[in-house]
């Protein structure tokens, strides 16, 4: 396990989030990107909760923003080092956001992402 300080932690989640193609970062619709400290039962790395963009339609509106959960401590006891937790968030951010796109779990995996 190794700790990592929240703020720079954060910071980890918005250089995951910067490196991200460009393109998805303009397409993202109507989501918050949070971190908290605990997760569900300490193995959830991430949580995206919400409407993905492909089950959106006309009648999509006036609803709260999807919200991605990013789970510091899950990830922190995970790995020895920071450079493990740069790694692990930013495979955590990108699963996460590949559900606000509509790709599920089995098509991560298949994609190498699961």
């Amino acid at each position: 396990m190794v700790q990592v300080a929240r703020e720079r932690f954060e910071e980890l989640v918005v250089n995951a989030l910067d490196d991200l193609p460009e393109s998805l970062g303009r397409a993202m619709r109507n989501v918050a990107i949070v971190v908290e400290d605990g997760g569900r039962d300490g193995r959830l790395l991430g949580l995206y909760h919400g409407v993905p963009l492909t089950a959106r339609d006309s009648s999509y509106s006036g609803v709260l923003p999807d919200r991605i959960t990013v789970y510091r401590e899950a990830i922190c006891a995970r790995c020895a080092s920071e450079a493990d937790v740069v790694d692990a968030v930013r495979v955590t951010v990108v699963h996460e956001v590949a559900h606000h796109f509509g790709i599920d779990d089995d098509r991560l995996v298949e994609l190498g992402w699961g």
